[in-house]
């Protein structure tokens, strides 16, 4: 399985971890990037890169570095990705959003994976226009879990 994981997964590790979703969702982002890669294949793309290299917190940004140089980088064309990304604002999505679900759908991920709520919300919404299945990471582990035993 191709996974994509947007900045707000590879970033939930370092959140506050005094509440039980984000301790949920942390636990499942790091079994997730250590599955084994017969069982699934990270995807890296710029959009990615380029947002953690906004990163203020230098040990934050070289730790998810660190997760994302584990996959080979995703060879998208801006010929390819400008479009789509229009299209995906045009639906509503945010610019940096637009530009990791045009990433994910163009490097033919099969998930893509986000703990953000509300784009989680609009892209459940639009899954029909959307050409990637969109989850967050505790569902994707559960769906893993009968794979991996």
């Amino acid at each position: 399985m191709r996974i994509y994981l947007d900045l707000c997964c590879l970033k939930r590790p370092f959140d506050a971890q005094d509440q039980s979703l984000v301790r949920l969702q942390t636990d499942a982002v790091l079994s997730i990037l250590a599955l084994p890669g017969k069982t699934a294949a990270l995807i890296r793309a710029s959009a990615q890169v380029l947002e953690n290299s906004l990163n203020p917190v230098q040990a934050r940004r070289e730790a998810v570095a660190s997760w994302l140089a584990q996959a080979p980088v995703a060879q998208l064309s801006d010929e390819d990705l400008s479009p789509r990304i229009a299209n995906l604002i045009a639906f509503g999505f945010k610019s940096f959003d637009a530009f990791h679900l045009a990433s994910a759908e163009l490097s033919e991920a099969d998930v893509f994976l986000t703990v953000d709520f509300p784009l989680l919300k609009l892209a459940t919404r639009l899954s029909e226009k959307l050409h990637v299945r969109v989850a967050d990471p505790v569902s994707l582990l559960e769906e893993l879990s009968q794979w991996i035993h």
